[in-house]
C-alpha cells in the first residue's frame, strides 16, 4: 500500500523529489518504491525527460486502480473508527438535475435515513466525470455523454432538450419554426463541458447546421434570463422552464426534424464498493416518473 501511495504522488507531482518532499521521506525511498512497481509488474511506469517525468500508459492504468484502492483503504478506514461518518453519501449531479430533480430526492432519502448525512456536488458533466474518477463523490445523476471506459453508466430518466424564446423575440410564438430560419438569430447555450450543450451541438452538426453562439453561461438561470430579455434562443432542458412557459414569459420553438432527446443516467466507477444505501438511491432515482418520485419508495 505504501508503494501505491508514493507510485500516485509521484504521478501527481511529476517530480521524485517533489513528491519524497509532500510525503517527509527521502528520494532514494521513492526511487526504491517505483522500482519495486516495475519490477513487480514487468513494465515501465514513468520515462524521463530532462528533470520531467511522464506517466507511461502501463502507468496511467496502474494509476487508476491504485488511487481506488488508496480511496477504499481510506473510506474503510473511517467507517471503522469514526461512527459519525459512517453514514455518508458523496453524491454529484450535473447541473440540469442538480437544479431540478436532485434536491427532491435527497429530501426524500433523508425523510427515511436521518442519521445519514449527504454532500452534494453540482457541476457540469465533464466535471463531475473527473470527480468520479478522482473518487472525490460516490457516484452521480448526470445528463451528458461520460467518455471513460472505467465509469458505469445506468440509464434512469428521458429527458428532452428545448430551443425557447422571451416575448420580445421575432420567433415568439411562432408555431413551427424551419431550421434554415431559425439559423438567422443568435443562440444561448451552457458552457463546453456541459451535456445539454454537447447534445445541441452534436444534433447540429449531423444535420450541417452553423449556429452563432452570442452567450455562454455556466448556469440555467443565465440561458434563461437572457432568453427572456430577446436576446436570442436559449437551449435547455424542457423541466427547467416549465414555470416560464406557463406565465407566457419563455416560448418552446417547434423545429421540424430536430429532435433533442436524451437519458439521464446514474454513473459510478467500475471499481466502485457499491453500499446498501447507494443500492436504495439507485432505486429511488430509477422510481422517478418525470415530476416526481413514485409514492410507494417512503
Amino acid at each position: 500500500m505504501r508503494s501505491l501511495e508514493i507510485f500516485v504522488k509521484v504521478a501527481d507531482k511529476g517530480s521524485m523529489t517533489a513528491a519524497a518532499e509532500a510525503l517527509f521521506i527521502t528520494q532514494p525511498t521513492v526511487s526504491q518504491a517505483i522500482s519495486e512497481l516495475e519490477r513487480h509488474y514487468g513494465t515501465k511506469l514513468f520515462d524521463r525527460l530532462g528533470k520531467k517525468l511522464y506517466i507511461t500508459e502501463s502507468g496511467k492504468r496502474l494509476l487508476d486502480y491504485a488511487r481506488h484502492i488508496i480511496a477504499l483503504q481510506d473510506e474503510m478506514e473511517l467507517a471503522m473508527t469514526d461512527p459519525e461518518k459512517k453514514g455518508m453519501l458523496r453524491i454529484g449531479a450535473s447541473v440540469t438535475i442538480g437544479t431540478e430533480l436532485l434536491p427532491g430526492l435527497v429530501k426524500i432519502f433523508q425523510e427515511k435515513h436521518r442519521e445519514l448525512r449527504i454532500h452534494g456536488v453540482v457541476k457540469n458533466t465533464s466535471d463531475i466525470e473527473n470527480l468520479i474518477q478522482s473518487n472525490e463523490i460516490d457516484f452521480a445523476l448526470v445528463e451528458g455523454t461520460v467518455n471513460s471506459k472505467n465509469i458505469v453508466v445506468e440509464p434512469f430518466m428521458d429527458d428532452d432538450v428545448v430551443l425557447v424564446c422571451g416575448r420580445n423575440h421575432p420567433l415568439y410564438g411562432s408555431k413551427s419554426v424551419q431550421l434554415e430560419e431559425l439559423l438567422k438569430y443568435d443562440f444561448l447555450v451552457r458552457e463546453h463541458g456541459s451535456g445539454t450543450r454537447e447534445l445541441f451541438a452534436s444534433t447540429m452538426l449531423l444535420k450541417n447546421a452553423v449556429w452563432n453562439m452570442i452567450w455562454e453561461c455556466s448556469g440555467s438561470d443565465g440561458i434563461k434570463a437572457a432568453a427572456a430579455c430577446g436576446i436570442g434562443i436559449g437551449v435547455l432542458s424542457h423541466r427547467l422552464i416549465e414555470k416560464e412557459m406557463c406565465n407566457g414569459e419563455l416560448s418552446i420553438l417547434n423545429v421540424p426534424g430536430l429532435k433533442l432527446n436524451r437519458k439521464f443516467s446514474i454513473i459510478y466507477h467500475k471499481n466502485k464498493y457499491i453500499t446498501d444505501r447507494m443500492k436504495e438511491f439507485f432505486r429511488l432515482a430509477k422510481g422517478c416518473q418525470g415530476d416526481g418520485v413514485v409514492d410507494t419508495y417512503l
